[in-house]
């Protein structure tokens, strides 16, 4: 780790709590500018947002974060997708076990009320 590195995360909260003003601030002024158009409101937000993430990407937890969400995306890449067919055929498979376990379950309950029902009388 250069000196670099160590300078800047020894300043890591100091910026969170820079990236907390900023998000708390949105939400107020969200909130004072109520009358505003819904679009100009999304705008201002978006814009926030950005600064936001921007500036928290500068501390050590946020570019590890970053990092994460690039390799998740190689991952995500990476997977085969079952194709509508499987889907279907899955999803058919989980209905009826559904079913097949509901009922079992009922029959269970059905017949212990009665055998509860039978020695109490």
């Amino acid at each position: 780790m250069s000196n670099n590195e160590v300078s800047v995360g020894k300043l890591d909260p100091l910026i969170w709590l820079v990236v907390v003003a900023i998000v708390f601030g949105g939400v107020y002024a969200n909130m004072q500018f109520v009358a505003e158009s819904v679009l100009i409101r999304a705008v201002g937000g978006l814009v926030l947002a950005a600064v936001a993430i921007g500036i928290a990407l500068q501390t050590v937890k946020g570019r590890a974060a970053w990092d994460l969400a690039r390799e998740a995306r190689v991952e995500v890449r990476k997977v085969i997708w079952p194709t509508r067919q499987e889907t279907t055929q899955t999803t058919m498979i989980v209905v009826v076990v559904v079913i097949v376990v509901g009922l079992l379950l009922w029959a269970l309950d059905s017949g212990l009320s009665w055998g509860v029902r039978a020695v109490i009388g």
